[in-house]
């Protein structure tokens, strides 16, 4: 009788969680795990897996995605289990692609379907994104947002304002702080962080916005090019450091068009990285300079960050950012969400939102993404048995969950 479903064995586990970062066994009971420690015996499990050369680490978490792919008219969604898997994530956050009029529609048909743990931010606009009522504060309503956010404790993380942006000069139709002023109405009511993806102009600053945003709050989007993030000495402001001490979070939410090297790495390098790392990753840009969640972690690598510090900023702080400390890690009874790693050493490139290069020497890939105890991306077969040896229930085709086999 073995005592486990399935065994990691051989890897190198950075778990930054529970502060382990050393070549250590995984093992795996029903969708928990069971034990981290050196040398499990490979009798002690139904399945061995090598995973000699990598890194094992919890799954990945990705708190600024669009995966609302049901709307119609489309608003950018990916197909969050056709991206999430193979770049070793295993829960996304939907940053407001939906408000309060279509999330039962998302909770409906794409959150309670997926295979990847989805999560939302409920957009102050109640009809969400993308649009011309993004601009429309009668659209605003805080309480039906925070409504929202109170019935669906189990989906809903926080609350989202983006987009409104009106050509200035502001006017009684469209006053400067209206929907960063509902929204935050909105998160006071529900009990949950708001997150804003903010434009920076006259009438309404970047300094006044951080003000208004309260301690566990999240700016995303935090190296896009319209933020005065760094001083006349190209050196992190004073207030970005006072807002963080004040318990501001900054997000990376690389975007299409929200990531610039030129603010990113004198930024990093004067002592400011961000608290979390994101792609806001949608149809426009997962062709374009984004790619997925490796390949934005792979930039923060080469820019000087550790690995045991991506994976961190990957993991722990977006965990506790949207409220579920008990996400992004490895711990003894956590659902076993785990990413099996490569990280590769030659001459890359990486694209920022501008069009400029950096050059870099490291690449992470995903070798195998477990979800809660079961296999659902493994690139090069290390938990198949070789052709020769198989059983005979090789001859069965092997059809994932929710296909109809013939």
């Amino acid at each position: 009788m073995t005592q486990y479903d399935l065994l990691l064995k051989n890897g190198h586990v950075i778990d930054p969680a529970n502060q382990i970062d050393r070549a250590m066994d995984v093992a795996v009971k029903a969708d928990r795990i069971a034990a981290v420690a050196e040398n499990i015996p490979s009798a002690e499990a139904a399945q061995t897996v090598d995973v000699a050369g990598c890194i094992v680490s919890p799954g990945l978490i990705d708190i600024h995605v669009h995966v609302y792919h049901t709307r119609e008219p489309e608003t950018l969604s990916i197909i969050a289990d056709h991206h999430s898997f193979r770049s070793g994530v295993t829960t996304v956050v939907d940053t407001g692609t939906a408000g309060a009029k279509h999330f039962l529609h998302f909770k409906r048909t794409v959150i309670d379907r997926a295979r990847t743990r989805i999560f939302a931010y409920i957009n102050i606009v109640k009809s969400g994104m993308i649009g011309p009522f993004e601009q429309d504060i009668n659209e605003m309503d805080p309480e039906l947002a925070a409504s929202i956010a109170l019935a669906y404790p189990e989906d809903c993380v926080g609350i989202k304002t983006a987009h409104y942006w009106v050509s200035e000069p502001f006017d009684e139709a469209h006053p400067p702080w209206a929907a960063v002023d509902r929204a935050l109405e909105a998160s006071a009511i529900c009990g949950k962080p708001l997150m804003v993806d903010f434009w920076h102009r006259e009438g309404r600053t970047y300094q006044e916005l951080l003000q208004k945003m309260q301690p566990g709050d999240i700016h995303t989007h935090v190296y896009a090019q319209q933020f005065p993030i760094l001083n006349a000495d190209n050196k992190p402001a004073d207030f970005m450091f006072e807002a963080r001490e004040r318990g501001i979070i900054f997000d990376l939410g690389h975007g299409a068009g929200s990531f610039w090297f030129r603010l990113a790495i004198p930024a990093y390098e004067g002592g400011f990285g961000p608290d979390s790392i994101s792609t806001d990753l949608h149809i426009g840009n997962v062709n374009g300079v984004v790619h997925d969640m490796l390949n934005t972690m792979s930039k923060l690598l080469c820019m000087g960050m550790s690995l045991n510090e991506v994976i961190y900023r990957s993991t722990v702080t977006p965990a506790r950012e949207i409220g579920h400390p008990e996400l992004g890690s490895l711990s003894i009874g956590a659902e076993a969400d785990i990413a099996v790693l490569r990280t590769d050493e030659g001459d890359f490139g990486y694209v920022d939102c501008g069009g400029a290069r950096m050059n870099g020497d490291q690449k992470l890939g995903c070798e195998m993404t477990i979800r809660a105890g079961e296999i659902v991306y493994d690139l090069n077969g290390r938990a198949a048995p070789l052709w020769e040896e198989a059983p005979a229930a090789y001859w069965k085709i092997r059809y994932p969950k929710g296909i109809i086999e013939p």
